[in-house]
Formats: C-alpha cells, structure tokens, sequence
C-alpha cells in the first residue's frame, strides 16, 4: 500500500525529471531556417602609414612613386622586402597577419583623408564549388597589383567599384559617387583569385595571376586560390569633384598585395574556412 507521503515524494520527483528534461531538450529548428554558406576569413587591417614608395613597382627607389596609404605592416616602404614582413610590425587583427596592403592616397580639395575602416576578405566565391573545395594557399611571399593606376577614365581594366556605406540606393561606379551627409565614401576592390603556380610576381606585377572564366581557372593560370577583396571606407561624402586619388580620378583606384602570413595560419584558415565553405573570423574560426 503506498502511503500518502510517498504519493507525495514521488509527484515531487516526477515533477523535478520534468523541469530537468525540459532543461536539456533541443528546441525543434524553424522549417524555413537556412544555412548561411560563404567561404571567408577575414584581416582587419588599418591605416598604417603614408609614403610616396611601392616596394612592388618600383623597389629600392623611394619616393619614385605617387603617395600611397599603407596598412598592416608598419614597416613597408621602398626597400621593403618579405623578410622585413615577417620580422616587422602589423597593426592587422589578427597579428599573425604581416602582410602589406597599400592604395594611392585619397585628397579632398588637397588634403589627405585616410581610412576609417579597412577590411581585406580572403573569399571562395567567384568559381564553382568544386574548385572551391581544392583552393590552395596564397604562395608566401607571392605580390599582387589589382587595378589600373595609369587608366585615362572608366573602361574594362577599372576593377574597382566606388558606392556609399549605407546607401545603397546611390549604386555603384567605377569613378566616384555623390554619397548623402552622414555616410562615407566606399571602395570595394577584388584580387584574382587563379595563380599560375610558378611565379610570385611578374614583370608587371599582374600576369602570373588571372580572374576565373566561367567560374573556373584559365589553364594558363591552373591553382585557385583565395580571392582577395579590399574594402576601405573614408570618412567623407558630398560633391566628388572635391575628390581626387594620389594616382588620379576614382577610376585609377588600384591595390598591392605583399604576402606574409605565417604558412600554417594561411593553411589553416584555406582547411578550416574557404574549402568547406565556412564563414569565419579575424581569428579564422567559424563566426
């Protein structure tokens, strides 16, 4: 006979195995919920320093070039080579980043304006998923110049694009944009992303790599590798006849890419993120 105390203690208990699965059950997923799939890491990489060099272009000549506003390595200037990378300074997140990345200077009526925020993507996108699943690590050491410093006005070799932080509305350009008060001018930037598997730079500086076609690599240009995009914001908007690159109009926009990430982590991250197609952090971890 089960007296009432122990009719008492037992409703208590089964009240308590409930809470406690309550607790630990998995909520059921929405059946419209989606899985996100972009292939990225990511260098958050500002504004460094600023000196009329380009180690790429004109190595060992300073001030042989137009003025260039550098970021993450805080030791880049003419004479800079990837030993002098890898054993500087970087103000990128993460640290571990010792690359270069270098633009011409933007001037509003002469006047220097610099970055506000200066973001470098390493990206799967721009070929088909299987090629994304055997993209190889950016070559230590390998130089890049994406863009045309010496174009004449807006035409097929301007790559990059102008448009305004949160105003999308205005669209996009290859010069710049009339961007609304309280927004900031913005240039988005790609590198290709199909190296010829030899060479780490070229005479100028652009034919050892090649964008896809298609969504697959030329065969003169067989590895993938991670695209690399540039996006840089400024602090400015208004009228752009006030705005003028070092190199000329906004369609001259152009970047150089001097690679030194430590092997591992560049491997680690193409492993981690960019094969499988996972969007990852600064610390190259699934974000």
């Amino acid at each position: 006979m089960i007296t009432k105390g122990a009719a008492m203690f037992a409703s208590r208990l089964l009240a308590l195995l409930s809470v406690l699965l309550g607790m630990f059950a998995v909520a059921p997923r929405p059946a419209d919920a989606q899985v996100v799939r972009v292939a990225e890491f990511l260098a958050d990489c500002p504004f460094s320093h600023r000196l009329p060099d380009d180690p790429i272009v004109f190595p060992g000549l300073p001030g042989a070039s137009h003025m260039h506003s550098f970021f993450g390595s805080r030791v880049t200037n003419a004479y800079t080579n990837l030993a002098d990378l890898q054993n500087g300074a970087t103000n990128c997140n993460p640290a571990v980043d010792k690359s270069s990345y270098w633009v011409p200077t933007l001037y509003r009526d002469g006047v220097a304006v610099e970055p506000a925020i200066v973001t470098f993507y390493y990206l799967g996108e721009g070929v088909r998923d299987d090629i994304i699943a055997r993209i190889q690590s950016l070559p230590l050491g390998l130089r890049i110049v994406a863009g045309n410093a010496k174009a004449t006005g807006p035409d097929a070799s301007t790559i990059s694009r102008w448009s305004c932080l949160h105003a999308g509305h205005v669209g996009a350009s290859k010069d710049f944009v009339n961007c609304p008060s309280g927004t900031m001018l913005e240039s988005y930037l790609d590198f290709p992303q199909c190296w010829n598997g030899r060479d780490l730079d070229s005479a100028d500086h652009k034919s050892h790599m090649a964008y896809p076609v298609a969504g697959a690599c030329p065969s003169s240009h067989p590895v993938p590798v991670p695209k690399l995009r540039q996006v840089i914001r400024y602090p400015v908007s208004g009228d752009p006849s006030h705005f003028r690159l070092a190199s000329g109009g906004g369609f001259t926009m152009h970047g150089d890419f001097f690679n030194a990430w430590p092997v591992a982590e560049m491997d680690r991250r193409v492993r981690d993120c960019i094969r499988p197609i996972i969007k990852c952090g600064a610390d190259g971890r699934p974000s």
